[in-house]
Protein backbone atom coordinates (compact mmCIF):
# COMPACT_ATOMS: atom_id res chain seq x y z
CA UNK A 1 0.00 0.00 0.00
CA UNK A 2 1.27 3.42 -0.69
CA UNK A 3 1.57 6.08 1.19
CA UNK A 4 2.13 9.61 0.80
CA UNK A 5 5.50 11.52 0.20
CA UNK A 6 7.07 14.45 -1.48
CA UNK A 7 7.84 13.25 -5.19
CA UNK A 8 11.23 13.21 -6.51
CA UNK A 9 10.03 12.19 -10.05
CA UNK A 10 10.28 14.50 -13.59
CA UNK A 11 8.83 17.72 -13.26
CA UNK A 12 6.16 16.94 -16.14
CA UNK A 13 3.27 18.59 -15.71
CA UNK A 14 0.26 16.76 -14.33
CA UNK A 15 -2.72 16.21 -15.90
CA UNK A 16 -4.60 15.86 -13.34
CA UNK A 17 -4.31 16.91 -9.24
CA UNK A 18 -6.33 15.67 -6.66
CA UNK A 19 -6.67 18.31 -3.94
CA UNK A 20 -8.57 16.70 -0.60
CA UNK A 21 -9.72 19.39 1.53
CA UNK A 22 -11.60 17.22 4.04
CA UNK A 23 -13.13 13.69 4.94
CA UNK A 24 -10.15 11.74 4.53
CA UNK A 25 -8.74 10.47 8.25
CA UNK A 26 -12.30 12.04 9.71
CA UNK A 27 -16.13 11.66 9.33
CA UNK A 28 -17.54 14.62 7.82
CA UNK A 29 -16.96 17.51 6.49
CA UNK A 30 -15.71 15.89 2.99
CA UNK A 31 -14.71 18.04 0.47
CA UNK A 32 -12.74 16.62 -3.18
CA UNK A 33 -10.88 19.33 -5.50
CA UNK A 34 -10.38 17.79 -9.32
CA UNK A 35 -7.70 20.29 -10.73
CA UNK A 36 -6.56 20.38 -14.29
CA UNK A 37 -4.37 23.21 -15.71
CA UNK A 38 -6.26 26.64 -14.44
CA UNK A 39 -9.79 24.39 -13.93
CA UNK A 40 -11.05 23.42 -10.46
CA UNK A 41 -13.92 20.89 -10.11
CA UNK A 42 -14.86 20.38 -6.19
CA UNK A 43 -17.10 17.70 -5.10
CA UNK A 44 -19.06 18.68 -2.31
CA UNK A 45 -18.45 21.07 0.71
CA UNK A 46 -19.68 19.41 3.74
CA UNK A 47 -19.19 20.44 7.68
CA UNK A 48 -18.33 18.09 10.60
CA UNK A 49 -19.87 18.79 13.97
CA UNK A 50 -17.41 19.36 17.38
CA UNK A 51 -15.90 16.68 19.05
CA UNK A 52 -15.80 17.28 22.87
CA UNK A 53 -12.24 18.99 23.17
CA UNK A 54 -13.71 22.06 20.41
CA UNK A 55 -15.59 23.77 23.60
CA UNK A 56 -18.22 26.20 22.27
CA UNK A 57 -17.54 25.55 18.78
CA UNK A 58 -20.75 25.36 16.75
CA UNK A 59 -19.67 23.63 13.35
CA UNK A 60 -16.25 22.57 11.61
CA UNK A 61 -15.82 23.36 8.00
CA UNK A 62 -13.12 22.65 5.41
CA UNK A 63 -9.81 25.42 5.07
CA UNK A 64 -10.57 25.96 1.47
CA UNK A 65 -7.51 28.34 1.15
CA UNK A 66 -6.37 26.75 -1.40
CA UNK A 67 -9.41 27.58 -3.12
CA UNK A 68 -10.22 30.95 -2.55
CA UNK A 69 -6.50 32.04 -3.82
CA UNK A 70 -7.88 30.36 -7.44
CA UNK A 71 -11.42 31.28 -7.36
CA UNK A 72 -11.14 32.06 -11.25
CA UNK A 73 -10.48 28.55 -11.68
CA UNK A 74 -13.41 27.16 -9.86
CA UNK A 75 -15.52 25.46 -13.34
CA UNK A 76 -18.75 24.31 -10.99
CA UNK A 77 -19.67 22.80 -7.43
CA UNK A 78 -20.99 19.59 -7.89
CA UNK A 79 -23.40 18.17 -4.96
CA UNK A 80 -23.95 14.19 -4.44
CA UNK A 81 -26.89 14.82 -2.00
CA UNK A 82 -28.52 16.66 0.85
CA UNK A 83 -26.58 15.87 4.28
CA UNK A 84 -24.84 18.29 6.30
CA UNK A 85 -21.84 16.25 5.72
CA UNK A 86 -22.03 17.19 1.77
CA UNK A 87 -23.61 20.50 1.67
CA UNK A 88 -23.32 21.88 5.01
CA UNK A 89 -19.82 24.39 4.61
CA UNK A 90 -21.67 25.62 1.20
CA UNK A 91 -22.88 28.84 2.32
CA UNK A 92 -19.55 29.63 4.87
CA UNK A 93 -17.45 29.05 1.72
CA UNK A 94 -19.78 31.38 -0.15
CA UNK A 95 -19.23 34.08 2.23
CA UNK A 96 -15.63 33.77 1.96
CA UNK A 97 -16.11 34.42 -1.79
CA UNK A 98 -16.43 31.04 -3.55
CA UNK A 99 -18.95 31.50 -6.81
CA UNK A 100 -19.32 29.47 -9.32
CA UNK A 101 -22.07 27.16 -10.60
CA UNK A 102 -23.70 24.58 -7.75
CA UNK A 103 -25.13 21.17 -9.84
CA UNK A 104 -27.47 19.24 -7.30
CA UNK A 105 -30.05 16.79 -7.83
CA UNK A 106 -34.20 18.46 -7.11
CA UNK A 107 -34.24 17.60 -3.23
CA UNK A 108 -30.11 18.54 -2.46
CA UNK A 109 -31.00 21.51 -4.49
CA UNK A 110 -34.19 22.16 -2.12
CA UNK A 111 -32.77 21.57 0.90
CA UNK A 112 -29.21 23.92 -0.26
CA UNK A 113 -31.70 26.89 -0.79
CA UNK A 114 -33.18 26.71 3.03
CA UNK A 115 -29.51 27.39 3.52
CA UNK A 116 -28.77 30.05 1.37
CA UNK A 117 -32.32 31.92 2.38
CA UNK A 118 -30.98 32.17 5.42
CA UNK A 119 -27.47 33.06 5.12
CA UNK A 120 -28.84 35.86 2.11
CA UNK A 121 -26.88 34.63 -0.30
CA UNK A 122 -29.61 32.73 -2.60
CA UNK A 123 -30.57 35.21 -4.76
CA UNK A 124 -26.27 35.62 -6.20
CA UNK A 125 -26.44 31.94 -6.03
CA UNK A 126 -26.51 29.78 -9.36
CA UNK A 127 -28.28 26.41 -9.07
CA UNK A 128 -28.92 24.05 -11.98
CA UNK A 129 -30.45 20.79 -10.98
CA UNK A 130 -29.77 17.73 -12.58
CA UNK A 131 -30.68 14.21 -12.63
CA UNK A 132 -28.64 11.02 -12.69
CA UNK A 133 -29.00 11.00 -16.61
CA UNK A 134 -27.40 14.19 -17.10
CA UNK A 135 -24.14 15.37 -18.78
CA UNK A 136 -22.59 18.32 -17.83
CA UNK A 137 -19.87 20.01 -20.26
CA UNK A 138 -17.29 21.96 -17.90
CA UNK A 139 -14.54 22.05 -20.10
CA UNK A 140 -11.96 20.31 -19.65
CA UNK A 141 -14.19 18.17 -17.30
CA UNK A 142 -17.02 16.18 -18.79
CA UNK A 143 -19.37 14.97 -15.80
CA UNK A 144 -21.72 12.36 -15.12
CA UNK A 145 -24.27 11.05 -12.27
CA UNK A 146 -25.30 7.56 -11.55
CA UNK A 147 -27.80 7.05 -8.60
CA UNK A 148 -26.91 5.73 -5.68
CA UNK A 149 -28.91 3.90 -2.80
CA UNK A 150 -28.58 6.04 0.40
CA UNK A 151 -30.58 7.14 3.36
CA UNK A 152 -31.10 10.39 1.18
CA UNK A 153 -33.48 9.28 -1.66
CA UNK A 154 -32.13 11.88 -4.52
CA UNK A 155 -28.38 10.92 -3.96
CA UNK A 156 -26.17 9.84 -6.54
CA UNK A 157 -22.53 9.49 -7.43
CA UNK A 158 -20.29 11.36 -9.67
CA UNK A 159 -18.08 10.70 -12.72
CA UNK A 160 -15.64 13.05 -14.42
CA UNK A 161 -14.28 12.57 -17.30
CA UNK A 162 -10.76 14.33 -17.17
CA UNK A 163 -7.97 14.67 -19.56
CA UNK A 164 -6.03 11.86 -17.45
CA UNK A 165 -8.96 9.18 -17.78
CA UNK A 166 -12.20 8.76 -15.65
CA UNK A 167 -12.30 9.42 -12.23
CA UNK A 168 -15.72 7.77 -10.40
CA UNK A 169 -16.23 8.84 -6.82
CA UNK A 170 -19.37 6.94 -5.23
CA UNK A 171 -19.91 9.30 -2.69
CA UNK A 172 -22.30 7.15 0.40
CA UNK A 173 -23.47 4.33 -1.15
CA UNK A 174 -24.69 0.82 -0.75
CA UNK A 175 -25.98 -1.98 -2.63
CA UNK A 176 -29.92 -2.52 -1.15
CA UNK A 177 -31.94 -5.04 -3.23
CA UNK A 178 -34.86 -3.75 -2.16
CA UNK A 179 -34.67 -0.28 -1.37
CA UNK A 180 -37.30 1.45 0.22
CA UNK A 181 -37.86 4.19 -2.65
CA UNK A 182 -37.42 0.76 -5.40
CA UNK A 183 -34.53 2.96 -7.63
CA UNK A 184 -31.19 0.35 -6.45
CA UNK A 185 -27.80 1.86 -6.84
CA UNK A 186 -27.22 1.82 -10.89
CA UNK A 187 -25.04 -1.14 -11.04
CA UNK A 188 -25.50 -1.50 -14.65
CA UNK A 189 -23.34 2.20 -15.59
CA UNK A 190 -20.72 1.09 -13.28
CA UNK A 191 -20.19 -1.66 -14.99
CA UNK A 192 -19.39 -0.20 -18.43
CA UNK A 193 -17.80 2.57 -17.15
CA UNK A 194 -15.11 -0.01 -15.43
CA UNK A 195 -15.21 -1.79 -19.02
CA UNK A 196 -14.42 1.53 -20.58
CA UNK A 197 -11.40 1.72 -18.58
CA UNK A 198 -11.49 3.96 -14.98
CA UNK A 199 -8.32 5.62 -14.17
CA UNK A 200 -9.18 6.55 -10.67
CA UNK A 201 -11.92 5.25 -8.32
CA UNK A 202 -12.46 7.25 -4.73
CA UNK A 203 -14.95 5.05 -2.87
CA UNK A 204 -16.89 5.89 0.49
CA UNK A 205 -15.00 3.97 3.75
CA UNK A 206 -17.44 4.88 6.75
CA UNK A 207 -18.47 0.87 7.49
CA UNK A 208 -15.04 -0.43 6.23
CA UNK A 209 -15.06 -2.43 9.52
CA UNK A 210 -18.40 -4.54 8.81
CA UNK A 211 -18.33 -7.38 7.64
CA UNK A 212 -20.78 -8.35 4.96
CA UNK A 213 -23.29 -6.64 2.92
CA UNK A 214 -25.39 -4.12 4.94
CA UNK A 215 -29.27 -4.98 5.62
CA UNK A 216 -31.55 -4.13 3.42
CA UNK A 217 -33.62 -0.39 4.49
CA UNK A 218 -36.91 -3.13 4.31
CA UNK A 219 -35.22 -4.38 7.46
CA UNK A 220 -36.52 -0.94 9.16
CA UNK A 221 -39.70 -1.04 8.14
CA UNK A 222 -40.42 -4.91 9.21
CA UNK A 223 -39.48 -3.49 13.16
CA UNK A 224 -41.77 -0.54 12.51
CA UNK A 225 -44.57 -2.91 12.07
CA UNK A 226 -44.05 -4.67 15.11
CA UNK A 227 -43.39 -1.62 16.87
CA UNK A 228 -46.50 -0.21 15.44
CA UNK A 229 -48.32 -3.28 16.44
CA UNK A 230 -47.38 -3.06 20.38
CA UNK A 231 -48.36 0.70 21.15
CA UNK A 232 -51.40 1.24 22.81
CA UNK A 233 -50.65 5.10 22.78
CA UNK A 234 -48.97 7.31 20.46
CA UNK A 235 -45.58 6.04 18.89
CA UNK A 236 -42.85 9.28 18.65
CA UNK A 237 -39.78 8.53 16.09
CA UNK A 238 -36.33 10.33 16.35
CA UNK A 239 -34.22 10.26 12.94
CA UNK A 240 -32.07 12.34 10.70
CA UNK A 241 -34.10 14.95 9.43
CA UNK A 242 -32.55 14.66 6.20
CA UNK A 243 -33.20 10.50 6.07
CA UNK A 244 -36.87 11.40 3.71
CA UNK A 245 -37.14 7.78 3.09
CA UNK A 246 -36.84 6.80 6.51
CA UNK A 247 -39.36 9.56 6.70
CA UNK A 248 -42.07 7.51 4.44
CA UNK A 249 -41.34 4.07 5.60
CA UNK A 250 -43.11 5.76 8.68
CA UNK A 251 -45.92 6.95 6.93
CA UNK A 252 -46.28 3.84 5.11
CA UNK A 253 -46.52 1.82 8.35
CA UNK A 254 -48.71 4.29 10.12
CA UNK A 255 -51.49 4.25 7.06
CA UNK A 256 -51.64 1.04 7.90
CA UNK A 257 -52.11 1.30 11.30
CA UNK A 258 -54.74 3.61 11.03
CA UNK A 259 -52.31 6.70 12.35
CA UNK A 260 -51.59 10.22 11.24
CA UNK A 261 -48.04 11.73 11.32
CA UNK A 262 -46.79 15.38 12.64
CA UNK A 263 -43.32 16.34 12.23
CA UNK A 264 -41.74 18.26 15.09
CA UNK A 265 -38.41 20.12 14.73
CA UNK A 266 -37.31 23.07 12.79
CA UNK A 267 -35.02 21.10 10.16
CA UNK A 268 -37.49 18.25 9.96
CA UNK A 269 -40.35 20.21 9.36
CA UNK A 270 -38.25 22.05 6.88
CA UNK A 271 -37.04 19.36 4.97
CA UNK A 272 -40.76 17.52 4.92
CA UNK A 273 -42.21 20.30 3.63
CA UNK A 274 -39.55 20.68 0.34
CA UNK A 275 -39.49 17.00 0.01
CA UNK A 276 -43.67 17.40 -0.39
CA UNK A 277 -43.48 20.61 -2.48
CA UNK A 278 -41.03 18.45 -4.84
CA UNK A 279 -43.03 15.06 -4.82
CA UNK A 280 -40.85 12.94 -2.67
CA UNK A 281 -42.85 12.13 -0.32
CA UNK A 282 -46.21 10.40 -0.46
CA UNK A 283 -48.34 12.87 2.08
CA UNK A 284 -49.88 16.32 1.67
CA UNK A 285 -49.48 19.14 3.82
CA UNK A 286 -52.41 19.38 5.23
CA UNK A 287 -52.28 15.17 5.74
CA UNK A 288 -49.65 16.43 8.55
CA UNK A 289 -50.93 16.68 12.35
CA UNK A 290 -50.84 20.04 13.96
CA UNK A 291 -49.21 20.22 17.45
CA UNK A 292 -52.25 20.79 18.86
CA UNK A 293 -53.81 17.31 17.19
CA UNK A 294 -50.31 15.60 18.29
CA UNK A 295 -51.68 16.41 21.94
CA UNK A 296 -55.53 16.02 21.82
CA UNK A 297 -56.06 13.28 19.45
CA UNK A 298 -56.70 10.00 20.59
CA UNK A 299 -53.00 8.27 20.87
CA UNK A 300 -53.48 5.62 19.17
CA UNK A 301 -53.98 7.55 15.82
CA UNK A 302 -50.99 9.65 16.47
CA UNK A 303 -47.50 9.68 14.99
CA UNK A 304 -44.80 11.97 15.67
CA UNK A 305 -41.66 12.04 13.62
CA UNK A 306 -38.71 14.25 15.28
CA UNK A 307 -35.37 15.75 15.47
CA UNK A 308 -32.66 14.57 18.10
CA UNK A 309 -31.63 10.80 16.80
CA UNK A 310 -28.09 11.83 18.21
CA UNK A 311 -29.15 13.69 21.60
CA UNK A 312 -28.70 16.66 19.79
CA UNK A 313 -28.64 19.42 22.82
CA UNK A 314 -31.35 21.73 21.45
CA UNK A 315 -33.52 19.25 19.48
CA UNK A 316 -37.45 17.89 19.80
CA UNK A 317 -36.77 14.84 21.03
CA UNK A 318 -34.51 16.08 23.95
CA UNK A 319 -36.18 18.55 25.14
CA UNK A 320 -39.20 16.06 25.49
CA UNK A 321 -37.21 13.89 27.21
CA UNK A 322 -36.66 16.66 29.78
CA UNK A 323 -40.12 17.90 29.42
CA UNK A 324 -38.70 21.03 28.39
CA UNK A 325 -40.49 21.36 24.64
CA UNK A 326 -43.04 23.94 24.08
CA UNK A 327 -45.54 21.70 22.51
CA UNK A 328 -45.24 18.50 23.00
CA UNK A 329 -45.53 16.85 26.30
CA UNK A 330 -44.36 12.54 26.85
CA UNK A 331 -46.45 10.79 28.76
CA UNK A 332 -47.15 6.95 30.00
CA UNK A 333 -47.94 4.64 27.29
CA UNK A 334 -46.02 6.76 24.65
CA UNK A 335 -43.58 4.72 22.43
CA UNK A 336 -40.52 6.12 21.31
CA UNK A 337 -38.07 4.68 18.57
CA UNK A 338 -34.56 6.35 18.24
CA UNK A 339 -34.15 5.22 14.72
CA UNK A 340 -30.44 5.90 14.12
CA UNK A 341 -27.35 4.74 15.25
CA UNK A 342 -25.01 7.00 18.04
CA UNK A 343 -22.31 8.86 15.45
CA UNK A 344 -18.92 7.91 17.20
CA UNK A 345 -18.38 10.64 19.62
CA UNK A 346 -22.33 11.17 20.24
CA UNK A 347 -22.62 8.14 22.31
CA UNK A 348 -23.05 10.26 25.75
CA UNK A 349 -25.50 12.67 24.36
CA UNK A 350 -27.34 9.91 23.12
CA UNK A 351 -27.12 7.62 26.47
CA UNK A 352 -28.36 10.54 28.52
CA UNK A 353 -31.45 11.40 26.03
CA UNK A 354 -32.21 7.29 26.13
CA UNK A 355 -31.55 7.97 30.30
CA UNK A 356 -33.72 10.51 30.24
CA UNK A 357 -36.73 9.23 28.14
CA UNK A 358 -37.27 6.00 30.50
CA UNK A 359 -37.41 8.71 33.12
CA UNK A 360 -40.52 10.06 31.59
CA UNK A 361 -42.24 6.91 32.06
CA UNK A 362 -42.17 6.17 28.13
CA UNK A 363 -41.23 2.64 26.34
CA UNK A 364 -37.98 3.16 24.74
CA UNK A 365 -36.95 1.05 21.39
CA UNK A 366 -33.55 1.90 20.15
CA UNK A 367 -30.56 0.03 18.34
CA UNK A 368 -29.36 -2.30 21.64
CA UNK A 369 -33.05 -3.12 21.69
CA UNK A 370 -33.76 -4.02 18.15
CA UNK A 371 -33.29 -3.18 14.40
CA UNK A 372 -34.20 0.37 14.60
CA UNK A 373 -31.83 1.52 11.75
CA UNK A 374 -29.75 0.06 9.16
CA UNK A 375 -27.16 2.61 7.37
CA UNK A 376 -27.13 4.04 4.47
CA UNK A 377 -23.36 3.22 4.06
CA UNK A 378 -22.16 -0.23 2.59
CA UNK A 379 -20.28 -2.73 4.67
CA UNK A 380 -17.42 -4.62 3.43
CA UNK A 381 -19.42 -6.87 0.55
CA UNK A 382 -20.17 -3.52 -0.91
CA UNK A 383 -17.16 -2.45 -0.86
CA UNK A 384 -16.09 -5.01 -2.54
CA UNK A 385 -18.77 -5.39 -5.27
CA UNK A 386 -17.87 -1.86 -6.25
CA UNK A 387 -14.68 -2.65 -6.65
CA UNK A 388 -15.27 -5.40 -8.86
CA UNK A 389 -17.58 -3.27 -11.04
CA UNK A 390 -15.39 -0.59 -11.34
CA UNK A 391 -11.87 -2.39 -11.62
CA UNK A 392 -9.99 0.87 -11.28
CA UNK A 393 -6.39 1.72 -12.37
CA UNK A 394 -5.90 3.37 -9.12
CA UNK A 395 -7.91 3.22 -5.80
CA UNK A 396 -8.16 6.21 -3.19
CA UNK A 397 -10.31 5.06 -0.01
CA UNK A 398 -12.22 8.84 1.08
CA UNK A 399 -14.87 9.44 3.26
CA UNK A 400 -13.67 7.69 7.01
CA UNK A 401 -11.36 7.72 9.93
CA UNK A 402 -7.86 6.75 9.27
CA UNK A 403 -8.50 2.98 10.34
CA UNK A 404 -11.34 2.53 7.71
CA UNK A 405 -9.11 4.21 4.30
CA UNK A 406 -6.14 1.31 5.67
CA UNK A 407 -9.06 -1.27 5.76
CA UNK A 408 -10.52 -0.19 2.27
CA UNK A 409 -7.17 -0.13 0.69
CA UNK A 410 -6.37 -3.69 2.15
CA UNK A 411 -9.75 -4.80 0.48
CA UNK A 412 -8.96 -2.94 -2.58
CA UNK A 413 -5.56 -5.05 -2.98
CA UNK A 414 -7.76 -8.61 -2.28
CA UNK A 415 -9.76 -7.66 -5.34
CA UNK A 416 -6.69 -7.09 -7.56
CA UNK A 417 -6.13 -3.72 -7.40
CA UNK A 418 -2.01 -3.36 -7.29
CA UNK A 419 -0.63 -2.66 -4.23
CA UNK A 420 1.62 0.38 -5.76
CA UNK A 421 -1.87 1.79 -7.25
CA UNK A 422 -3.56 2.08 -3.71
CA UNK A 423 -2.68 5.51 -2.23
CA UNK A 424 -4.33 6.06 1.79
CA UNK A 425 -4.25 9.94 1.92
CA UNK A 426 -5.08 12.42 4.65
CA UNK A 427 -6.65 15.84 4.25
CA UNK A 428 -4.06 18.06 2.45
CA UNK A 429 -1.95 15.23 0.74
CA UNK A 430 -1.83 16.12 -3.08
CA UNK A 431 -2.18 13.44 -5.85
CA UNK A 432 -1.25 14.13 -9.32
CA UNK A 433 -1.56 11.86 -12.71
CA UNK A 434 0.59 12.55 -15.53
CA UNK A 435 2.63 11.10 -18.55
CA UNK A 436 5.77 11.13 -15.73
CA UNK A 437 7.33 8.38 -17.48
CA UNK A 438 8.30 9.51 -21.10
CA UNK A 439 9.12 6.22 -21.82
CA UNK A 440 5.85 4.50 -21.17
CA UNK A 441 3.34 7.00 -22.33
CA UNK A 442 0.76 6.10 -19.87
CA UNK A 443 -0.63 7.97 -17.08
CA UNK A 444 0.67 7.23 -13.79
CA UNK A 445 0.28 8.56 -10.13
CA UNK A 446 3.10 10.02 -7.90
CA UNK A 447 2.41 12.09 -4.44
CA UNK A 448 2.55 15.71 -4.67
CA UNK A 449 2.87 18.55 -2.10
CA UNK A 450 1.01 18.80 1.23
CA UNK A 451 -0.56 21.35 1.65
CA UNK A 452 -2.59 22.79 4.75
CA UNK A 453 -6.11 21.67 5.05
CA UNK A 454 -7.38 21.83 8.48
CA UNK A 455 -10.31 22.41 10.64
CA UNK A 456 -11.80 26.14 10.21
CA UNK A 457 -14.38 26.57 12.84
CA UNK A 458 -17.41 28.58 13.38
CA UNK A 459 -18.67 30.17 16.76
CA UNK A 460 -21.73 31.86 16.28
CA UNK A 461 -21.01 34.66 13.37
CA UNK A 462 -17.56 34.02 13.16
CA UNK A 463 -15.88 31.96 10.84
CA UNK A 464 -12.15 31.01 11.26
CA UNK A 465 -11.55 33.03 14.22
CA UNK A 466 -11.26 30.75 16.85
CA UNK A 467 -8.00 28.70 16.39
CA UNK A 468 -6.14 26.06 18.55
CA UNK A 469 -4.87 28.58 20.94
CA UNK A 470 -8.21 30.28 22.01
CA UNK A 471 -9.38 26.12 22.19
CA UNK A 472 -6.39 25.60 24.11
CA UNK A 473 -7.82 28.51 26.73
CA UNK A 474 -10.94 27.14 26.88
CA UNK A 475 -9.97 23.18 27.55
CA UNK A 476 -7.56 25.35 29.96
CA UNK A 477 -11.08 27.20 31.53
CA UNK A 478 -12.99 24.08 31.51
CA UNK A 479 -10.65 22.01 33.33
CA UNK A 480 -9.31 24.82 36.26
CA UNK A 481 -10.97 27.81 36.05
CA UNK A 482 -9.22 30.94 36.47
CA UNK A 483 -8.08 34.04 38.98
CA UNK A 484 -8.35 37.40 38.11
CA UNK A 485 -5.93 40.03 40.13
CA UNK A 486 -7.45 43.49 40.14
CA UNK A 487 -4.90 45.71 41.27
CA UNK A 488 -4.56 49.66 40.97
CA UNK A 489 -1.19 51.56 41.47
CA UNK A 490 -0.27 55.55 41.54
CA UNK A 491 1.58 56.37 38.46
CA UNK A 492 4.31 58.57 40.04
CA UNK A 493 5.60 56.41 43.41
CA UNK A 494 4.22 53.31 42.54
CA UNK A 495 1.81 53.16 45.76
CA UNK A 496 -1.30 50.83 46.10
CA UNK A 497 -4.40 52.42 45.37
CA UNK A 498 -7.14 49.18 45.14
CA UNK A 499 -5.89 46.18 45.85
CA UNK A 500 -4.79 43.56 45.42
CA UNK A 501 -8.25 42.04 44.67
CA UNK A 502 -8.63 38.04 43.91
CA UNK A 503 -12.03 36.97 42.24
CA UNK A 504 -12.11 33.39 41.27
CA UNK A 505 -14.65 31.86 39.40
CA UNK A 506 -14.30 27.71 38.49
CA UNK A 507 -10.96 27.37 40.69
CA UNK A 508 -12.38 27.45 44.36
CA UNK A 509 -15.65 29.07 46.05
CA UNK A 510 -14.37 31.75 47.43
CA UNK A 511 -16.56 32.30 50.60
CA UNK A 512 -15.20 28.89 51.60
CA UNK A 513 -11.86 29.65 51.03
CA UNK A 514 -11.27 32.86 52.75
CA UNK A 515 -8.04 32.07 53.88
CA UNK A 516 -6.76 30.90 50.58
CA UNK A 517 -7.38 34.04 48.85
CA UNK A 518 -5.98 36.28 51.99
CA UNK A 519 -2.71 34.18 51.18
CA UNK A 520 -2.74 34.51 47.64
CA UNK A 521 -3.22 38.41 48.30
CA UNK A 522 -0.13 38.55 50.41
CA UNK A 523 1.56 35.78 47.48
CA UNK A 524 0.96 39.45 45.56
CA UNK A 525 2.03 41.78 47.46
CA UNK A 526 5.87 40.38 48.08
CA UNK A 527 6.10 40.41 44.41
CA UNK A 528 5.04 43.74 43.91
CA UNK A 529 7.07 45.44 46.20
CA UNK A 530 10.26 46.23 43.71
CA UNK A 531 8.86 48.51 41.36
CA UNK A 532 8.80 47.20 37.52
CA UNK A 533 6.90 48.26 34.29
CA UNK A 534 3.27 47.52 34.08
CA UNK A 535 3.83 44.39 31.34
CA UNK A 536 6.24 42.85 33.75
CA UNK A 537 4.36 43.38 37.09
CA UNK A 538 1.53 41.24 35.35
CA UNK A 539 4.19 38.36 34.22
CA UNK A 540 5.23 38.46 38.10
CA UNK A 541 1.81 38.11 39.40
CA UNK A 542 1.22 35.82 36.74
CA UNK A 543 3.62 33.46 38.31
CA UNK A 544 3.45 33.62 41.12
CA UNK A 545 -0.17 32.67 41.46
CA UNK A 546 0.33 30.05 39.12
CA UNK A 547 3.21 28.84 41.31
CA UNK A 548 1.17 29.44 44.53
CA UNK A 549 -2.23 27.17 43.25
CA UNK A 550 -0.06 24.77 42.16
CA UNK A 551 1.56 24.22 45.55
CA UNK A 552 -1.13 24.95 47.87
CA UNK A 553 -4.03 22.32 45.88
CA UNK A 554 -2.78 21.11 42.84
CA UNK A 555 -4.40 22.78 40.73
CA UNK A 556 -3.51 25.10 37.22
CA UNK A 557 -6.45 27.76 36.87
CA UNK A 558 -5.86 30.49 34.36
CA UNK A 559 -4.32 33.30 35.90
CA UNK A 560 -5.60 36.83 34.58
CA UNK A 561 -3.63 39.70 36.37
CA UNK A 562 -4.95 43.49 35.41
CA UNK A 563 -2.69 45.97 36.64
CA UNK A 564 -3.45 49.76 36.23
CA UNK A 565 -1.29 53.12 36.69
CA UNK A 566 -3.54 56.24 38.14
Amino acid sequence: MAHSQQSTNSDASPLLRLIPLGGLGEIGKNMMVLETGENILIIDAGLMFPTNEMHGIDIVIPDAGYVYERLDWVRGIILSHGHEDHIGALAYLMEQGLHAPIYATALTRGLLEVKLREHKLLDDAELVTVTEDDVVDLDPFTVEFFHTCHSFPDSVGISVQTPAGRVIHTSDYRFDPTPADDKPTEADKLRAWGDQGVLLLLADSTNAEQEGQTPSERNVETMLERAFSKAEGRVLLATFASNLGRVQQIINVARRHNRRVGVVGRSMVNNVKIAIQLGYLDITQDELLTTTEMESLPPNEVVIVATGSQGEPTSAMVRMSIGEHRQITLREGDTVILSAMPIPGNEQLFNRTVDNLFRQGVDVLYHELGDVHVSGHGGREDYRHMLELVRPKYFIPVHGEYRHLVLHARLARDTNVPEDNTFVLEDGQVMEFGRFDHSAGEIVARPGERMQAGHVFVDGLGIGDVGNVVLRDRSHLSQNGFIVCILALDEFDGSILYGPEIVSRGFVYMRENEDLIKRAREVVLKVIKKRAPQSAMEERIKDALADFTYREIGRRPMVLPLVMEV
